[in-house]
């Protein structure tokens, strides 16, 4: 019939995760369950006849006879007054009504499935593994918010892999993810931290050694921790007071890596661009012999930022861990990007 789901159809619902919560315990103990005259394990029963293809893959996978599940189905009809299969010889055929009550139902079973899930989770205690994955920029930051979740959860254990890549979260069995930047795939669960913008930033030796720049041109005449692909380090573009303005920059240092950056900056080979927040975070004490050498420097000039966003695959039903390491880093990086963002506006101001 047009339009009819193939027999055999796999669902997000499955009968270890539904059956086991509906069927099964009320099939033991010989009660009914019953919503608006109708046996849910007559409706489960159906679906996973449709899904498994026939009576007898579907009776072996509920552990029913065969017997037993065609008079489930039989019930069910008689109770919808409605034809939903058309049995015959060698095949099943949904009829119209069979396949519009199979969508509904199904999606109504998973998300029974997820529900029975969501509240047997929370009756345990946090434990199980996150596989977690952030830009390799940050890794004393990640390692110190890392370090206090596990602190507070001892049972989880977090798989964090840092790297410049951006994995593929659903196809590599990612949990959840720091991305920096437009999201590509918009099937991804999201939730947005802020932003935080590139300021330049100085350590006091070298600027005790070359002094410190007043205006934006006084900027050719420092050297510079490069950044970027060769045809874009060398010229520095970022936004004052007057706009946007553009300066020729070189230097003896080029870097890929903005943790790199800001230890080179600290170290004194010259000015760079690290994020606002990067420095914020050092200045709490998450890189503080990074930070105790560290200073903004022209704070009114900035080069915009992106947006950092904490995205995870959709899913039926997603751990309790998981959603807890989710509000722990929101709660955690986002107020640290208003601060910072804040904090930069307030120094502008000032200029």
């Amino acid at each position: 019939m047009h339009g009819s789901p193939p027999i055999g159809t796999q669902s997000r619902w499955s009968p270890n995760s539904v059956q086991e919560n509906i069927a099964a315990p009320w099939h033991a103990s010989g009660a009914v369950a019953e919503t608006n005259g109708l046996d849910l394990n007559q409706v489960a029963a159906f679906v996973r006849v449709i899904e498994a293809g026939s009576f007898t893959a579907a009776a072996r996978t509920l552990g029913l006879p065969k017997s037993s599940v065609s008079r489930r189905i039989t019930s069910l009809e008689d109770s919808l007054r409605v034809r939903l299969i058309q049995r015959g010889t060698r095949q099943l055929v949904l009829t119209e009504a069979g396949r519009l009550y199979f969508e509904q139902a199904r999606a109504a079973l998973g998300r029974i499935s997820d529900a029975s899930a969501t509240v047997g989770d929370m009756s345990r205690e946090v434990a199980g593994p996150i596989r977690f994955t952030a830009a390799a920029d940050n890794t004393g930051m990640f390692a110190r918010l890392l370090a206090e979740f596990v602190e507070r959860y001892p049972k989880v254990q977090i798989d964090a892999v840092l790297t410049p890549r951006r994995v593929d979260l659903v196809n590599e069995g990612f949990d959840l993810a720091v991305r920096a930047g437009p999201l590509v795939d918009s099937s991804l669960v999201s939730r947005r931290l802020g932003r935080s913008d590139l300021g330049l930033f100085s350590s006091r030796a070298y600027l005790r050694k070359a002094g410190t720049p007043r205006r934006f041109s006084d900027l050719a005449s420092h050297r510079f921790v490069l950044m970027g692909e060769a045809n874009q380090r060398n010229e520095l573009r970022l936004t004052g007071p007057a706009g946007e303005e553009t300066l020729r920059i070189d230097g003896p240092l080029v870097v890929h890596d903005m943790a790199f950056a800001a230890d080179a900056i600290a170290a004194g080979v010259g000015i760079g661009l690290i994020p606002t927040a990067f420095f914020g975070f050092a200045a709490k004490g998450g890189l503080s012999s990074t930070a105790k050498n560290l200073v903004q420097v022209l704070p009114e000039y900035y080069r915009p930022g992106v947006d950092l966003t904490l995205v995870s695959p959709p899913v039926a039903y997603e751990p309790a861990r998981i959603g807890l390491l989710r509000d722990f880093l929101a709660e955690r990086i986002g107020p640290l990007l208003q601060a910072c963002a804040a904090a930069t506006e307030r120094a502008r101001r000032a200029v």
